[in-house]
């Protein structure tokens, strides 16, 4: 049940008109508030407080409420009866969204011939929890990595291979990017070689197709191996710049045809910029001088390939914040050429740092890869694991490893840089994911102990810590719509975490299986203690967390 929707609908139907409600952060004086007295009082030439008194009446009628009292200026705050709370709260279901959408997920976009790499850890992340999410409230949807793996990066791979020869394993074939790249900042005619060998394998150059061929699927299986490990889903469909750019020459037709299509120093270039632009808006290059395909090409065919096979009504792509000028540029080409229909939305995300306030680094100074952040975790699992002298198995401690990088990754907002610390991230109190798995095993050990079926109690007195407990359920349908209207899955972290301190709270203060405690109550509580499980197992299978056997 959607408590927050149920109420609101009822209040506004009984007064015939809008007004807010309000979760308060402190429930003491009431379940929700509303503004309705303020919002009303003008046309009813009243005081707000004058106005609510003669309002309470009217609501106190309404099913779910307890009480009703009047705060500050005019605010009115409404308690919910405990029988009604008891009655209609159930564990989260799927939801059948009223119009499903065709939403197109853009996240990942790995490069081929390259680790994955701490930069990556977001878009994989977010963009994962984002799709279970979207999945949850009924909307189709397609994910794509659109994968590096047609400029100039695999011209200086491939030119290194030619002259060294085709790497016998991932290891060596994640050295040579590196390697060719500094090479090329040493040496022009390695520059100029990989710019050649860039323009030609685009033009079909057999040569460097059958060397592209031969490491492209070992870097795919090195991808595939991270987001196993991550416990991410796997891709739709991974097409990226190479398979993109047989669409290109479509796009380019029709921008001619549209005569937005302009050449600039040999480059052929569209202008974007509009009057109400304060900040530089640079043209979109369709194609550089030297003739070639450029990656504002690539992603403007894929919006139009999507469009073409997807027919999505929107489009969202989870990238780092700095590319935030590309996808001004990119989505303003597309609809001025009538590429798409569908809604075009870029999240940016902030940077990950480390405790010095830096982009996170390994301690040679190099980007940490994925694979060394999950065995960085994973090792800081093991350390915490051996303090507390208990025997976790390598399983458990990898769901463990992987619920710390990922919650950590979760509850910050995507807009926003944060601090990684496997020390901390790793503990097992406070707002991390340890905690998360920990409350739910607990829940779960109880469950199992009590060996016995759960049975919807019909009358039963709640407790404060068990009337919180479930009002924090009944929020779950209100907080996942948001957290997908918003595209914030922080709302969903956050809100895993607020349960877990509830429901935690409520075991310490409500004993359950306790020989004193009566069949009635132990009843009650064990039922309630199963719609716990029940919706923090939900939130923690949307984050792509796995709950262990035992902690």
């Amino acid at each position: 049940m959607n408590l927050y929707k149920y109420v609101s609908d009822a209040i506004n139907e009984t007064l015939g008109f809008t007004a807010n409600l309000e979760i308060p952060k402190n429930r003491d004086f009431g379940d929700f508030s509303t503004n309705a007295a303020m919002v009303g009082a003008k046309k009813a030439g009243k005081n707000p407080r004058e106005l609510a008194n003669e309002i309470i009446p009217k609501l106190q009628k309404l099913d779910f409420v307890e009480y009703i009292s009047v705060a500050g200026p005019g605010f009115i705050n409404i308690k919910i009866k405990d029988d009604f709370i008891l009655n209609n709260t159930t564990i989260p279901t799927q939801i059948a969204a009223q119009k499903p959408l065709q939403i197109d997920l853009d996240y990942g976009s790995y490069n081929i011939g390259k680790a994955l790499h701490i930069g990556h850890l977001r878009t994989t992340v977010v963009g994962d929890t984002f799709n279970r999410i979207a999945n949850f409230v009924g909307h189709k949807t397609i994910s794509y990595n659109h994968i590096g793996d047609w400029g100039r990066p695999i011209g200086l791979i491939i030119a290194w291979i030619l002259e060294y020869g085709i790497p016998k394993n991932v290891a060596e074939l994640n050295e040579i990017y590196p390697k060719s790249t500094m090479r090329a900042k040493q040496d022009e005619d390695w520059l100029n070689l990989a710019r050649k060998i860039t323009s030609e394998l685009q033009s079909g150059n057999q040569e460097y197709l059958n060397i592209y061929n031969n490491f492209i699927s070992m870097s795919l299986k090195q991808m595939d191996d991270i987001l196993i490990r991550l416990n991410a889903k796997p891709f739709d469909k991974t097409i990226g710049e190479h398979g993109m750019s047989e669409y290109v020459p479509s796009v380019i037709k029709i921008l001619k045809n549209k005569q937005l299509l302009q050449e600039s120093d040999g480059a052929l270039v569209v202008n974007v910029r509009n009057e109400q632009d304060n900040a530089p808006m640079p043209p979109l290059m369709i194609q550089n001088s030297a003739n070639a395909q450029t990656y504002d090409a690539w992603d403007l065919a894929a919006i139009y390939y999507r469009s073409q096979n997807d027919k999505p009504d929107t489009v969202i792509y989870f990238t780092d914040s700095r590319q935030t000028l590309h996808f001004q540029q990119l989505f303003r080409v597309a609809k001025m050429a009538d590429i798409t229909t569908a809604d075009l939305i870029h999240v940016g995300f902030g940077t990950i740092t480390g405790t010095d306030g830096k982009p996170f680094k390994t301690r040679d100074g190099d980007v940490a890869s994925l694979s060394d952040i999950l065995n960085m975790v994973t090792t800081a699992v093991q350390e915490r694991v051996a303090e507390s002298n208990k025997k976790i198995d390598d399983n458990t401690i990898n769901q463990i490893a992987v619920a710390a990088v990922k919650f950590n990754d979760l509850i910050h907002d995507v807009k926003s840089d944060y601090v990684f610390d496997a020390k901390s991230i790793t503990n097992f109190e406070g707002r991390t994911g340890p905690y998360i798995l920990y409350t739910a095993v607990r829940l779960a050990a109880v469950l199992k102990r009590a060996n016995t079926d759960i049975v919807k109690p019909t009358s039963y007195a709640l407790s404060a810590e068990e009337r919180n407990l479930l009002i924090q359920i009944m929020d779950f349908e209100h907080m996942i719509l948001s957290a997908f209207e918003n595209r914030a899955t922080d709302m969903l972290a956050n809100y895993t975490y607020d349960l877990c301190q509830l429901a935690n709270n409520f075991y310490h203060n409500c004993p359950i299986l306790r020989d004193d405690i009566t069949p009635e109550i132990k009843a009650g509580r064990l039922y309630i203690t199963k719609l716990t499980f029940d919706t923090l197992a939900t939130a923690i299978d949307l984050m792509g967390l796995q709950i262990p056997d035992e902690m």
